[in-house]
């Protein structure tokens, strides 16, 4: 099976419209992409997921060609968890009581909130290159902030971050794609989509709300750590070995904060995990998805 096979749907719901791709037969998988792409970011990942599960790789709410409703933005703010309820929704519209989710980046943040906040329903959650933005504030260090101006330059309260990226999205996206040390692994007509993407009005203005909504998710978080509310499914967790996310200490170790169940370790590569490790990538969720569901899982392709 190839991305191409995957159906494309577009799924109407109180917050919003979700635009996804979905293949295979079994216990649903929904993956999240992150900046700046879309779901095509899972084309070399998502396929051999297909031979046994269904999965769902969907443009996260406001990203890609989701749309947001207008009610989900509050103050010109749209949270992890106004998005998430937006994707729950989704897949419960789609028949799923129940299923596990893989992000990666921004969509990562996205999952990891969705474990919160809707605990019966997600059976397992795997966080790409990504830490929770509370422990990433609480570590924060000089040389990590130099590495993350992208992200602190979009939380500005004004709307000059979205606007000049407006005005010349293809040099943006391609200058993060090359920061983030992806140039060399996307065909140039998949970058060419991403642009495409965020050259519409309606997704610079959710990418610049989900950004300044750093505060509102800070906030979710602190209260979530204060009350002792943990994720309950299990977690792995992986990251871009020698990347940021080591630099606030060990991954796993933070991620225990917040969940019981947590495996993983470092993949050789950048940032844009599934562009660049496909094949070890698929080789560490197929095991961990296989023993959440109770299937039998051999990597194919």
């Amino acid at each position: 099976m190839t991305f191409d096979a995957f159906s494309r749907e577009t799924v109407r719901v109180a917050g919003g419209a979700v635009c996804l791709r979905r293949a295979g037969n079994g216990p649903a998988v929904m993956l999240l992409h992150g900046f700046p792409e879309t779901s095509l970011a899972w084309r070399k990942v998502a396929p051999a997921l297909a031979t046994q599960f269904t999965v769902i790789a969907a443009d996260l709410p406001g990203y890609g060609d989701s749309r947001l409703s207008p009610e989900a933005f509050e103050s010109d703010c749209v949270s992890k968890r106004t998005m998430s309820g937006v994707l729950a929704d989704a897949l419960q519209e789609l028949g799923f009581a129940q299923f596990a989710v893989v992000g990666h980046d921004r969509g990562a943040r996205v999952a990891y909130r969705l474990a919160l906040d809707y605990p019966d329903r997600i059976r397992a959650l795997a966080v790409l290159d990504v830490l929770a933005i509370l422990d990433m504030a609480e570590h924060l260090t000089y040389e990590a902030a130099r590495q993350m101006g992208h992200w602190f330059w979009l939380t500005d309260s004004s709307r000059v971050p979205e606007t000049l990226i407006g005005r010349d999205p293809d040099f943006y996206v391609r200058h993060i794609i090359r920061e983030w040390g992806g140039a060399g692994g996307i065909d140039p007509e998949i970058v060419d989509e991403y642009v495409r993407c965020m050259r519409q009005p309606e997704v610079l203005r959710a990418m610049g709300a989900e950004y300044r909504a750093d505060q509102i998710d800070l906030e979710h978080d602190r209260t979530d750590r204060m009350s002792g509310r943990r994720i309950a499914c299990p977690v792995l967790a992986l990251w871009a070995q020698g990347g940021l996310v080591e630099q606030f200490g060990d991954p796993l170790a933070i991620w225990r904060r917040w969940a019981d169940r947590v495996e993983g370790g470092g993949v050789p590569g950048g940032h844009l995990l599934m562009e660049e490790a496909p094949g070890e990538l698929n080789a560490r969720l197929a095991p961990f998805l296989a023993g959440t569901f109770g299937v039998c899982f051999r990597v194919r392709g």
